[in-house]
């Protein structure tokens, strides 16, 4: 079924969910004591607040949980746990209800909606947001979404709960902002150059663009072989993409691209000379210098040796 009809269905559709670096950190944490050099997932609990289609995730805590890896239908989730912990949470801040849950996933899994249904017990539409602890690729490593009751155009047949994307953004108080900074700052590796992490962001940039590209791809390609259904708002989107591409057969366009980079260069080489020289000028300096502490120094002993022999006589 189309994602947009079904999210229609819902009566109730979120727009964004916002995930605050407090609550990646956490997540990271917990998946490193617990399941970190596994094949296993670590769930938990997910705190915040909700208004006007969107949810700020701020706070979350790990809860004990359990599958069998042969059967997805069987697995543990310590409520109990939850509930108490929950507790503990809301006397310090009353503000923060639970809005839905968080897995390691890095992807769905079969049991998924069994979790998520228990989660209805605490909140009306809960939320269920994947932390790609691992990402291979550059980008936000979580991906949210939400259940909504798929109505089957065969009214023989039951209706059934699926999950519809939300998008998702990372987001942080100015508080959480000079943490995460701090936090940078003390995991940066001083041994590599400035010149040097600017080219590597630039070519992994580079990377998560050729795979989001690819992505699109392989979507049109599906779309093409009616292996997927053709959704309307996703065309929207890659049209708009490609209407705000500049025309690069334009001359004059062409001109000024080459013009505004041969500028850059200029700068770029007479920054690099004036740095040569400077450096050079430094170097002399320095020589100059040394020099004249070495002949200071050959000069001392002859005068206390002549002061020895006056004060001799």
């Amino acid at each position: 079924m189309d994602v947009v009809k079904a999210a229609q269905l819902s009566g109730r559709t979120l727009d964004r969910v916002v995930v605050h670096p407090l609550v990646l950190l956490s997540i990271v944490d917990h998946y490193n004591r617990v399941a970190r050099d596994t094949r296993k997932r670590v769930v938990g609990v997910l705190l915040g607040t909700s208004s006007r289609g969107t949810v700020d995730v701020t706070n979350s805590y790990a809860v004990p949980f359990e599958e069998d890896d042969k059967d997805p239908r069987i697995w543990f989730l310590d409520h109990n746990y939850h509930e108490s912990m929950f507790s503990m949470f809301k006397r310090i801040n009353a503000k923060e209800h639970v809005v839905g849950w968080y897995s390691t996933g890095p992807k769905l899994k079969e049991n998924d909606l069994d979790v998520h249904a228990l989660f209805n017990s605490y909140v009306p539409n809960p939320i269920l947001v994947i932390i790609d602890v691992q990402p291979k690729e550059l980008g936000i490593p979580t991906k949210a979404y939400y259940a909504v009751e798929e109505v089957k155009e065969n009214a023989t047949q039951k209706s059934q709960k699926v999950f519809v994307h939300v998008p998702s953004e990372i987001a942080a108080h100015e508080v959480e902002e000079i943490g995460v900074e701090h936090l940078l700052r003390d995991v940066k590796d001083t041994t590599i150059s400035t010149l040097a992490t600017e080219v590597s962001s630039k070519l992994a940039a580079l990377k998560g663009l050729d795979a989001r590209l690819r992505e699109i791809r392989g979507y049109l390609d599906l779309v093409i072989d009616a292996k997927l259904p053709l959704n309307h708002e996703i065309l929207y989107h890659l049209q708009d993409v490609f209407n705000l591409l500049p025309n690069l057969n334009v001359n004059e366009l062409i001109k000024a691209f080459a013009v505004k980079t041969n500028d850059m260069m200029l700068v770029i080489y007479l920054s690099s000379l004036i740095r040569s020289v400077i450096a050079l000028h430094n170097l002399i300096n320095n020589k100059m210098l040394n020099k004249e502490h070495e002949k200071a120094e050959d000069l001392k002993p002859a005068g206390g040796d002549l002061f020895s022999r006056s004060s001799s006589e």
